[in-house]
């Protein structure tokens, strides 16, 4: 584990060669991360760590503050994943959120992260989704009434808006489309729940799309330019956030919660325009992106000024973040295989 090393957009690396390296730099924490968690009370445990990001965000917690007890629970289907979290010191414990009692054994520490719930599959399995985003929450809220708790939403819950605007911020009404997004207001709303019952102080992530190089909007982009593939235009615009900033803000967000709990957007300065990035990675990689449909004026996208007053703005700048996927786009390296699908518009995932 790098113990030293501190995410400055001055210091950053030109290429990452290796899955080993990425993983690394995705969990370096800020400055501003390791100063907030010398003042941040208790330690942490978070649950769901087994997905994308989870790993990544559980490492650099426990570099940022390296005497606190980090917990990761998961179902852990993928033990590999326990392994390197273990390795890392990270304590983990295997336990199926839907099952209140197990929760309820579960170590009452005072910081929570969830990230659990259920996207991709809803669509023929509702039921499960919707237990996944709401039932469990609401097992999770009640066991930890005392702790605060920074939970993972989406910016699916938001109507579109329109590009012009620059999108929704927290005060504009979810009013959204589909059993997804509905289950996740639902999860936002028994959150909300139970910490006006119990006054447990807490914040809502409404996150835009998270960008590794390995998945994300940029690497779907970079992808079908590579492969000739054509880009429907429909939804041409979206907000990117480089996955260490995400892993950043969300920890450095225990340090904000409020009581009730509250929702805060997180992601980059403005939206991007697809066809721009589209026609960057064509001159990359020397091909003409092929295009379907014209851009709508509206879209899911959102404002990020709370969070940028909070947190300050991401680290890692979009033309990283393309140099980065290009690069490893160009080398065959590995890759999730799981579209983000950000350019569906009727919800159904």
């Amino acid at each position: 584990m790098h113990q030293k090393k501190v995410l400055e957009s001055s210091k950053l690396p030109k290429t990452l060669n290796t899955e080993e390296e990425l993983d690394d730099f995705i969990s370096w924490p800020t400055e501003g991360l390791s100063n907030d968690f010398s003042r941040l009370e208790g330690d942490i445990i978070i649950l769901g760590v087994a997905g994308k990001v989870g790993p990544g965000l559980a490492r650099m917690a426990k570099l940022a503050a390296p005497d606190k007890r980090i917990i990761g629970v998961a179902r852990f289907t993928n033990q590999e994943v326990r392994k390197k979290l273990e390795k890392c010191k990270i304590e983990t414990i295997e336990c199926d959120l839907l099952n209140s009692e197990a929760v309820n054994d579960l170590p009452k520490v005072t910081n929570v992260i969830y990230m659990a719930g259920r996207k991709f599959g809803t669509s023929g399995d509702e039921p499960f989704s919707w237990a996944m985003n709401t039932h469990a929450p609401g097992i999770v809220a009640q066991a930890f009434r005392n702790s605060r708790i920074v939970a993972f939403s989406t910016l699916c819950v938001y109507p579109f808006s329109t590009i012009q605007d620059l999108g929704c911020d927290e005060n504009t009404a979810p009013t959204p489309f589909g059993e997804y997004a509905n289950s996740c207001v639902g999860r936002e709303r028994i959150f909300q729940y139970f910490s006006r019952k119990y006054n447990t102080p807490g914040r809502l992530i409404r996150l835009n799309y998270a960008i590794d190089l390995r998945y994300g909007v940029l690497f779907d982009v970079a992808n079908w330019v590579r492969n000739q593939q054509p880009i429907d235009l429909s939804s041409g615009h979206t907000n990117v956030i480089w996955h260490g900033d995400v892993n950043n803000q969300v920890l450095r967000s225990l340090l904000f919660c409020e009581t009730p709990c509250s929702p805060l957007n997180l992601g980059g300065l403005n939206p991007i325009s697809i066809r721009d990035i589209a026609n960057i990675f064509g001159e990359k990689f020397r091909r003409e992106p092929q295009f379907l449909n014209m851009e709508k004026d509206t879209g899911w996208v959102n404002r990020t000024d709370l969070s940028q007053k909070l947190l300050g703005s991401p680290v890692v700048r979009l033309e990283n973040m393309v140099e980065w996927v290009a690069d490893w786009i160009e080398r065959d390296l590995p890759n999730y295989g799981k579209p983000t699908r950000y350019e569906v518009r009727d919800g159904v995932f």
